[in-house]
């Protein structure tokens, strides 16, 4: 069998393989996960199933449906203040994020991803052809200026950003994203702001500010995953300038057609679904998780998403990861989401009690 060289340099998910490998062990305590551990709020699911039962079961627009676009458009805008004339319905952040390379990308150009970083970002860049430059954002994991201007070469194209991010949990301040937009406005550099976590900030939530709001050559990606446990409906935007996402829908209808039909009228549901309750949670258990770890592990408390990212006695998170899993504790290696393999990716999407018993067993193994 010939194989393109394309899939030859591709290795698999060293997340997916974690996955896998709970899914063979009786009663594991799994903080490898990267959904939240709640379940679809039950009036978006009954919205879900009436649309099946009313026969919306077809083909949609590449688009996404026009009443769902119109509704985040005006969301975006108007409750998050971000710059944007269109907004195209995705598979996710995960497509959304390749057809926007798609449309952006010649082979050899570069795109900035500070380190550490989400596994996807990297290798969608190489199979498009393009160039990933990593940043090192080490040990507080911050955007630096002048690590980022040290980066910018003719070839950038686009500097991406995650915020809250996975896996540090780290929440970008203000003056962050205000650099970042200025650097790039000065270069005229493309901004990707992968916002997939926005509503899982901990830390001043009232004054966040969104990256798509300072700049207006910035595509901004959102999704239903997070903040209503969609993820298997597979449901995500992108809103950005018009051009960028008439050529992104345009190039929708030769990968992905269009996207899960019922999803996108629950998802009108969704937008008006308030689920502030299930997410306060998470800073309990962001605090239990942080205060169990702090006195025996080099840690910085996260500000968002749900994950915490300390680094190991030893600076091998690999090793470390391999003594937890025979303790069945499921925790993910920082080499999965950075050049550097000294931390571990634990996620607190879990249970308190799962979360009380990785704490003890993190304990005993620092």
């Amino acid at each position: 069998m010939q194989l393109s060289d394309r899939v030859m340099n591709v290795r698999p998910s060293g997340v997916r393989k974690i996955f896998d490998l709970a899914r063979k062990v009786k009663d594991p305590i799994n903080l490898s996960i990267g959904e939240p551990d709640f379940d679809i709020p039950e009036p978006i699911k009954d919205e879900g199933i009436a649309w099946i039962k009313a026969g919306f079961n077809k083909y949609t627009p590449s688009g996404g449906i026009p009443e769902l676009r119109e509704m985040l458009l005006n969301h975006l805008k108007q409750d998050k203040g971000i710059i944007c004339d269109d907004v195209i319905i995705t598979a996710g952040v995960t497509g959304g994020l390749l057809l926007a390379l798609m449309v952006t990308l010649n082979p050899l150009d570069e795109v900035i991803i500070p380190d550490p970083y989400f596994v996807l970002y990297e290798y969608q860049v190489l199979l498009l052809g393009g160039r990933p430059v990593f940043i090192d954002t080490y040990p507080d994991f911050t955007i630096k200026e002048d690590r980022l201007r040290a980066a910018i070469t003719d070839r950038t194209k686009v500097i991406l950003v995650n915020s809250p991010n996975n896996p540090t949990g780290m929440v970008c301040s203000r003056e962050e994203l205000e650099m970042v937009a200025r650097v790039a406005r000065e270069k005229n550099i493309l901004l990707f702001s992968d916002d997939i976590y926005d509503r899982f900030v901990y830390e001043n939530g009232d004054e966040r500010v969104y990256l798509g709001s300072l700049y207006d050559r910035t595509l901004t990606f959102g999704g239903f995953s997070k903040t209503w446990g969609m993820t298997g409906w597979r449901l995500g935007y992108v809103a950005g300038p018009s051009e960028i996402i008439q050529c992104m829908v345009t190039m929708q209808q030769y990968v992905f057609s269009s996207v899960n039909s019922f999803a996108q009228k629950a998802a009108l549901k969704a937008l008006r679904y308030n689920t502030d309750s299930l997410i306060d949670a998470y800073k309990r258990k962001r605090d239990l998780i942080y205060e169990g770890l702090k006195d025996k592990y080099n840690v910085l408390k996260p500000k968002g998403a749900y994950f915490i990212f300390p680094e190991v006695p030893d600076g091998d998170g690999d090793r470390f990861v391999e003594k937890a899993l025979k303790k069945k504790l499921f925790i993910i290696p920082g080499s999965v989401f950075s050049s550097r393999k000294t931390n571990v990716r634990i996620s607190f999407a879990a249970s308190e009690g799962d979360i009380i018993k990785g704490i003890e067993i993190l304990r005993k193994m620092a």
